[in-house]
């Protein structure tokens, strides 16, 4: 405590700007401490002495001895406005190994700080009950598999048999979910929205897709092939009742949704890679249905999106190819 004196004095001759530095204060309190020490404040007159009322002087001198901690002997250095000091300030003073860390927030700049939390919490609170109408970008990637629905003769099912793995699902979608009803731990939401799609149908043996006057054929190659793949692009509408859930705090913990989806064929093409390396790719609708509707289903896990997607309608044109369901199934991003 015997730096106290000296840090004090810097401190309050910085506030007075009309005390000269070689005149006589024109009054002046002294404060003596039962252990020796005494503390002199100088001041332009009485009025500023009892303006100390609107000081916080624990601050200071907690602030001082923290200092004086990290200081060699001998050495006192400090300074900081006097408004530093007014009363209702927040004063956080950190001791690290290199030094103190002192940061001071005033009564405007915490009531501020208090505001913008505030507005926060409301915004946080106002996005959970009701929703956010603004479009959300996702990437989804998955497996497909076909369903056989009825069996033809003319279209053995070894000649359209999928390599699981090669048979991938890629979808881009934006979409929105406003809230239907909301509630503070679980909310219905409706997820709506528009997707492009890539439905890569990979074939396990060495068969070819072919377009014929009769309808699509899966013709032997006779020879030994990298790959043989039908692709079907289409852009389609998603519709999911989606119930949400919350923890304590408000934070979105998973889904549920159970909805449908029209999509509609843009292009499709086969790609076949020969043993070789050359590639062969042809555009054509392979007697395909144009309109594919079906049912979907979500479930979440915070920010990743599992879902399933099982068609209602046939692949190919009635009569034209088998009669196969297509079922899908990943994640989204």
């Amino acid at each position: 405590m015997k730096y106290i004196l000296g840090l004090v004095t810097v401190l309050f001759i910085g506030l007075t700007t009309q005390l000269s530095a070689v005149a006589s204060p024109a009054d002046s309190l002294v404060i003596r401490f039962a252990n020796r020490t005494r503390m002199v404040i100088y001041a332009p007159d009485k009025a500023g002495i009892q303006a100390l009322t609107n000081y916080d002087l624990n601050k200071i001198v907690r602030e001082m001895s923290m200092q004086l901690d990290s200081l060699p002997d001998g050495k006192v250095a400090i300074s900081r406005e006097g408004n530093s000091y007014l009363k209702d300030t927040v004063l956080v003073v950190t001791k690290k190994k290199d030094g103190v860390t002192i940061v001071i927030n005033d009564n405007e700049d915490s009531t501020k700080t208090k505001e913008d939390q505030n507005k926060r919490d409301y915004n946080r609170s106002k996005r959970k009950h009701s929703g956010s109408h603004g479009f959300d970008y996702n990437l989804s990637i998955g497996l497909n598999n076909f369903i056989q629905e009825g069996a033809n003769t003319a279209y053995p099912e070894a000649s359209y048999a999928l390599r699981p793995i090669g048979s991938r699902y890629i979808a881009l979608s934006m979409g929105a979910m406003p809230t239907i009803i909301g509630g503070k731990r679980a909310s219905l939401k409706l997820y709506y929205g528009l997707e492009l799609a890539w439905n890569n149908f990979m074939f396990d043996g060495n068969y070819i897709p072919e377009k014929t006057p009769t309808g699509i054929a899966f013709t032997d190659a006779g020879r030994e092939l990298q790959k043989s793949k039908l692709t079907v692009c289409t852009i389609g509408i998603p519709v999911v009742p989606r119930l949400t859930f919350y923890n304590s705090s408000g934070r979105r913990t998973g889904h549920i949704g159970f909805g449908g989806y029209v999509n509609y064929r843009i292009d499709s093409y086969r790609k076949i890679k020969e043993a070789d390396g050359n590639k062969d790719r042809r555009h054509s609708n392979f007697d395909l249905a144009d309109y594919r509707y079906g049912l979907m289903a979500h479930v979440g896990v915070r920010s990743a999106n599992f879902f399933v997607k099982y068609d209602l309608s046939p692949l190919f044109v009635a009569g034209k190819g088998p009669d196969v369901r297509v079922l899908t199934f990943g994640v989204g991003f």
